[in-house]
């Protein structure tokens, strides 16, 4: 059965004019009973129709942005580009941080949908595309932003990093590394942690980046040793474990998926004595453009992803759909700079 303004009323106890008062902010509400009536919607799982209510209100000029981990650089710089845009054409920003939890995800989509903003950037942790399509109100404007679903109903903004893996694995390969581990990031569905095959639940950016690598290793002629496939959870302590087993696995090289994991990695192999690209060569991500690059650029290759641009794309296309919600459906793919050691930095840009 649906749940209706006057079930949040009832549970909240309050007026339905009290709640949709505070959906639409056309009248003082205090911040007491806001709290009321925004539980009330998030336990009930209540989403107001979103035309109707634009029809009625106007435009909020507020646009939701839902990430995995605000203390992820990644996503930190991704968010101050996406605010920059905003803010040039009169838009407000509200962020959610699901810390990876498809729950936390979903409360926060059924809050922000629920009158406070025009439209919704998502980077979604969800593994379940029909669990996260119910969650959105007919009509909304939704931007998915660095994550895609096999099922193309909502527009989208992403990165490719195919490429660079594929280049880094054979670089290596040429260089005469044979034993190459990989890293991956965050991968939901997993049963088994250690195993080397994904699911169709994993998150979609480490499947390409484990594709990319499991092709490169198969086309150079290298060994097929699960064991060489690691995950991380995307969190800067997740590097040690996996790198403890990489190194048991005698690696003469190591690529890391996860810009967090960078900076660990590094100092990880620093205290066990490794000279990086005399004892192992180490291929790694940085989320953001920064002098990080610059200290290690003569000692191991960077995949340095196009960020700030990420953040305007995505603010350009949900603004695109709350102006036209009817638009076609439209999807937006980056490309990483793979930026090999010792190598101009201009000579990294020539695959964009």
């Amino acid at each position: 059965m649906k749940v209706t303004i006057s079930d949040v009323a009832k549970l909240a106890g309050v007026s339905t004019a009290t709640v949709s008062h505070t959906i639409n902010n056309t009248r003082y509400v205090s911040s007491e009973t806001k709290e009321k009536v925004y539980s009330a919607i998030a336990e009930l799982g209540y989403t107001p129709d979103a035309s109707a209510r634009s029809f009625r209100t106007g435009k909020k000029k507020t646009v939701g942005f839902i990430v995995p981990d605000i203390s992820n650089k990644f996503f930190a710089t991704m968010i101050e580009s996406v605010e920059n845009y905003l803010s040039m054409h009169g838009y407000h920003l509200i962020i959610a941080n699901t810390k990876e939890d498809m729950d936390r995800e979903e409360t926060n989509v059924r809050l922000l949908t629920a009158g406070l903003v025009d439209g919704l950037l998502i980077a979604s942790t969800m593994d379940d595309f029909d669990r996260f399509d119910q969650m959105i109100p007919a009509g909304f404007p939704v931007v998915l932003v660095d994550r895609t679903f096999e099922t193309k109903k909502y527009s989208s903004i992403c990165v490719s990093n195919f490429q660079p893996i594929y280049r880094s694995v054979c670089r290596l390969a040429g260089k005469g590394d044979q034993r190459i581990g990989i890293i991956g990031g965050y991968a939901l569905g997993l049963v088994n942690p250690d195993a080397a095959q994904l699911t169709e639940t994993s998150v979609d950016t480490t499947k390409e980046r484990i594709s990319a690598y499991q092709q490169a290793v198969a086309d150079c002629g290298l060994p097929d040793d699960p064991e060489l496939i690691r995950y991380g959870d995307s969190m800067e302590n997740s590097a040690q474990a996996c790198l403890e087993e990489l190194l048991e696995q005698k690696c003469d090289a190591i690529i890391v998926c996860q810009g967090l994991m960078a900076s660990e990695t590094m100092i990880y192999l620093h205290k066990k004595g490794y000279d990086l690209s005399r004892d192992i060569d180490l291929v790694s991500f940085m989320d953001y453009d920064s002098n990080l690059y610059q200290l290690y650029s003569n000692q191991m290759d960077s995949i340095v992803q196009p960020v700030v641009e990420l953040g305007e794309a995505a603010g350009e296309q949900i603004l695109r759909r709350i102006e036209k919600p009817d638009a076609p459906i439209f999807e937006k793919v980056l490309t990483s700079a793979y930026r090999p050691y010792n190598a101009p930095q201009s000579w990294a840009h020539s695959d964009r």
